[in-house]
């Protein structure tokens, strides 16, 4: 998310926990700015890939990352309910992450 009240760093923040950007917390972005940081990013993928713990998308609501209503696994957020990224998402952001030469990001495993 782009908070529009702050500057520098600070301006972007994980939808999911709304900690800002740092070197050591790297981020992928979604649709129209949201962002999951590898933290966030760190649990929902142990949350929906290795503990089968994810939950089905309530009605009406999209995921946060790719604004679509997908018939999939979600996770979402402790801290804020209306932050939820659906199973292909993450994914997605673990390989993106997982590309990035700047960081050490690995999938969690069994």
């Amino acid at each position: 998310m782009h908070d529009t009240t702050a500057q520098g760093n600070e301006y972007f923040k994980c939808d999911f926990c709304r900690k800002p950007w740092a070197e050591e917390r790297p981020m992928v972005e979604g649709h129209r700015g949201s962002l999951i940081c590898a933290d966030c990013l760190t649990v929902a993928y142990t949350q929906v890939f290795l503990a089968s713990a994810g939950t089905p998308r309530p009605e009406g609501a999209v995921c946060t990352l790719c604004l679509e209503p997908r018939d999939a696994m979600y996770w979402t957020s402790p801290l804020y309910e209306e932050a939820r990224v659906c199973k292909r998402c993450i994914n997605q952001a673990a390989v993106t992450l997982e590309r990035d030469p700047d960081h050490p990001w690995k999938r969690p495993s069994p």
